[in-house]
């Protein structure tokens, strides 16, 4: 199985107008659009997937869909985490039947787990699914806050990958340079894309792609790949304030937000949230715009 790397989209789901299914043809339209932009993987399923609001046959029904869409393309890391391990076991498995590349595991939230906790569950998943699993780290989220060591050791327990949504710059650092032998760090966090990519992160999880997916490889291709850091910085000058914006309001809504800006319809989110008001929208639109983005 080849490495993950480059611009892996965490992806948000399309819901029909009611909200009460997933729409498979926003779905299907929305992944053409990625791949024909260049992306290098999709990731469903997770926090921009909005995968708190879906029941678990929905959620097998996304990989399923993300997996046939693709078509082999690009891989597919499925996102099965969940506050129960029974259930994140059988997504995983349903994950790897299914044909996705590998596994992002949030750790679980609202009660958060200990070390040891965490470490049997990573291995109950990977043994089942057989699986290379991506260690989701966002302790806003799950209240773990495991140090570089810690996250490198779970490598013994089938992670072999990391996204990292601490928005803790240092601590990525040392994973990328001290600890790197033991587990691949993508950057998962916005406004630290560029300096995750110049650090040499060896990929990127990243929302915004599914807005600005074509200025997101044009910057993989600079940094990562011509080392190009003066284009890099360029492009990071247009990116960044999108960037900015997401980080700064509900996620998931503004993600969204901006894929209906470009034109594309999403569903909207189903509640408690909601896409963002009109004086959000305008505000974002012209950040999208004087990044040389075509908005309706």
């Amino acid at each position: 199985m080849a490495d993950l790397s480059g611009i892996m989209v965490a992806l948000i789901t399309p819901f029909t107008d009611d909200k009460t299914q997933i729409d498979s043809s926003r779905l299907q339209a929305h992944i053409e659009h990625l791949i024909n932009s260049g992306v290098h993987g999709l990731v469903p399923g997770g926090s921009t997937g909005e995968f708190t609001t879906m029941s678990l046959p929905e959620r097998k029904q996304l990989t399923e869909l993300c997996v046939k869409f693709a078509a082999g393309r690009v891989p597919v890391i499925a996102g099965t985490g969940s506050t129960s391990t029974a259930e994140a076991v059988e997504l995983g498995v349903h994950a790897a039947q299914t044909g996705a590349a590998a596994l992002m595991v949030v750790p679980p939230f609202y009660d958060p787990v200990n070390l040891e906790q965490l470490r049997e569950l990573m291995a109950e998943i990977h043994d089942a699914s057989k699986l290379p699993i991506v260690y989701y780290n966002i302790p806003s989220a799950s209240g773990l806050a495991l140090s570089p060591a810690e996250i490198a050791g779970l490598s013994d327990v089938g992670v072999k990958y990391l996204k990292d949504t601490s928005g803790n710059a240092p601590a990525l650092t040392e994973l990328l340079f001290g600890l790197s032998d033991k587990i691949t760090a993508f950057n998962g966090w916005d406004t630290l894309t560029f300096y995750g990519l110049a650090a040499g992160a060896r990929g990127g999880v990243w929302g915004a792609a599914n807005i600005i997916p074509e200025l997101a490889v044009e910057l993989w291709d600079a940094v990562s790949v011509k080392g190009d850091l003066k284009k890099g910085r360029e492009l990071w000058a247009k990116a960044w304030p999108v960037c900015k914006f997401l980080e700064s309001h509900n996620y998931a809504a503004a993600v969204k937000t901006g894929v209906e800006l470009r034109g594309q319809s999403t569903g909207g989110l189903r509640k408690p949230f909601a896409l963002l008001n009109e004086n959000l929208q305008a505000e974002l639109k012209s950040s999208l715009q004087d990044a040389g983005v075509k908005t309706i």
